[in-house]
């Protein structure tokens, strides 16, 4: 099951979660506004939920642009929500805070190389520095 947090208090949440238990749920911190702004779109909820409940945290986005959703990923969103639209132009009250069809594939991409780019965590020398480091290291004395 999924749950939005838009439009909801963290006791509302806690609430929904009792009810429901945290097996099988992943909960999605949202605004529910369309669009929304990046300044109400309080990604380090995200942070919260993870640290609060015991189960998956996605996130459910309804900003213009495809940037709020790579800092999502990079907080640990387990899953993605957007609207999809055939043209933003339409009518309809979440029209302008919808992906077409090319932005949802460019939406995919991204998110792609920001899961490669978090990487393990562990500091290490690549191969693909080698070069770098026998080209630009110098050594200098501690005397």
């Amino acid at each position: 099951m999924v749950i939005s947090t838009g439009m909801s208090t963290m006791e509302e949440i806690r609430n929904a979660v009792k009810i429901i238990g945290t097996e099988s749920l992943v909960i999605t911190h949202c605004t529910s506004t369309y669009p929304c702004e990046p300044e109400e779109l309080n990604m380090r909820m995200i942070q919260t939920l993870r640290e609060e409940f015991p189960c998956p945290v996605g996130y459910s986005g309804h900003e213009v642009g495809l940037v709020p959703p790579q800092v999502a990923v990079a907080l640990g969103a387990c899953m993605i929500e957007r609207h999809l639209t055939l043209d933003r132009a339409m009518w309809g009250s979440d029209q302008a805070a919808s992906v077409e069809p090319g932005g949802f594939e460019r939406l995919v991409k991204y998110i792609r190389v920001s899961e490669a780019s978090l990487g393990d965590g562990i500091k290490k020398v690549y191969k693909s520095e080698l070069p770098s480091l026998k080209k630009l290291r110098r050594l200098v004395s501690g005397e």
